[in-house]
């Protein structure tokens, strides 16, 4: 992995049967003809919505009410043929199917599969509601213009998934199951990922603790799924339309000894109330300092950063409070195997605000190009506003590599075959 030994060790994985083992309290998705909505099924009925044993039930505002739920619980799913891709952006597309795989406390993963796109029936006590037990994954698979499917560096993001689970105390996922779910899920949807240069399919794999509990404890059960949706550009205005930041100095994303460098479910929605005031000031996303001396650039919300001058690209260091992202660790192979003198270590904000150009990356965003950063009331502008020559060959190099245009020759794409998810 890219951040060496994961904090729990890994266990032999076992196959067995995903529905014979399911956990009670969680309901499988069920095949949609016989789809049930989750709600309904678990809500309490009242005295008053109760009939008389034998009674018809008669039709009135009760009915009503659970017409409605049922109708809200439904899950609408786009045909592939229906979907515009050239008006593409980042929403959420539901596909026809996903991944899901299942664990008790001790760590044996029981076989799971591919099922129909459908909502989970969770307890209310469930770990990952209460007390945030869950871990997530960003990635994406590519069509090329032999119509091969290709997923981007999958054996990162299962080592990262691994060292994220150890630090939330989780049973993690063996590497070979999480490749296979990812690899079946982008073959059952097929049809979903978009033509070459309109977009990607997105991978959200997703480890949660859904066993039920009340004191704060890891879940005695897990949920390992894997979803996936069609995607196109990020931030609005396009595909390498230059961002402008704002820097924020009240408020931290994550501090030394905390959980900033595992990609863990509660480092997300924090961000959202300074984000948001940033967007309704002009701005698109917000970059955030260190919490020790709030003078060292770290993340932008969910992006790493680059800033380049001259012949030398500069990135915050991994310390704990950064997450090792896949494109960031591309990102500096590629710049240095083209020449460029990549450092990684703290680059504090002045620095920033005098460099000749300024990127973000993720799998998410790419590569986007800053266009400015606002600092204390001061705007430093990059490459009048445009893109820069370093930002846009690092773009040209990865999505080359990604979408098969350019030779991989590290090996970083992985074919699905097809039929893939047929397989046992």
């Amino acid at each position: 992995g890219e951040r060496g030994t994961p904090a729990r060790a890994r266990r032999p994985f076992r196959a067995r049967s995903a529905r014979s083992n399911a956990p009670r309290h969680m309901s499988l998705v069920r095949p949609r003809a016989a789809l049930t909505p989750s709600l309904s099924a678990t809500t309490t009925k009242s005295c008053r919505d109760r009939a008389p044993s034998g009674a018809v039930r008669p039709s009135g505002a009760s009915s009503s009410r659970r017409a409605a739920v049922r109708a809200r619980g439904a899950v609408k799913i786009t045909p592939a043929s229906d979907i515009n891709w050239s008006t593409l952006g980042f929403g959420l597309t539901p596909t026809s199917h996903m991944y899901v795989a299942t664990c008790e406390r001790d760590g044996e993963w029981h076989d799971g599969g591919v099922v129909p796109y459908d909502n989970l029936s969770l307890s209310p006590a469930a770990a990952v509601l209460n007390y945030g037990q869950g871990v997530f994954e960003g990635m994406k698979a590519f069509r090329t213009v032999d119509e091969e499917l290709l997923v981007f560096r999958p054996e990162q993001n299962a080592a990262r998934c691994e060292e994220g689970a150890g630090r939330m105390s989780m049973p993690p996922v063996p590497r070979e199951l999480f490749q296979k779910a990812v690899l079946q899920t982008v073959s059952a949807n097929r049809d979903y990922v978009p033509p070459v240069g309109m977009g990607a399919l997105y991978l959200r794999p997703l480890l949660i603790g859904t066993g039920a509990i009340l004191g704060l404890a890891p879940a005695p059960s897990y949920t390992f799924l894997v979803y996936c949706s069609p995607v196109a550009s990020y931030f609005k205005g396009g595909q390498l339309t230059p961002i402008d930041l704002t820097v924020e100095e009240a408020y931290h994303r994550a501090a030394p000894g905390g959980s900033g460098s595992t990609k863990c479910i509660g480092n997300y929605s924090p961000v959202l109330k300074v984000q948001l005031q940033a967007k309704k000031e002009g701005f698109a996303d917000v970059m955030y300092l260190d919490a020790k001396e709030n003078k060292y650039v770290e993340e932008v919300s969910s992006c790493n950063f680059f800033c380049v001058k001259g012949k030398t690209i500069s990135t915050p260091a991994l310390q704990g409070t950064i997450l090792p992202g896949i494109t960031r660790k591309s990102i500096v192979e590629l710049a240095r195997s083209r020449g460029y003198t990549v450092e990684e270590r703290n680059v504090s904000i002045d620095e920033v605000m005098q460099a000749d150009e300024c990127f973000c990356c993720g799998t998410a965003v790419v590569v986007a190009p800053v266009g400015s950063v606002t600092y204390q009331g001061k705007k430093a502008l990059f490459c009048d506003g445009k893109v820069g020559p370093v930002g846009q060959e690092m773009y040209d190099q990865l999505t080359g590599i990604q979408q098969g245009r350019i030779p991989d020759e590290r090996g970083w794409n992985v074919k699905v075959p097809n039929d893939y998810h047929l397989a046992k």
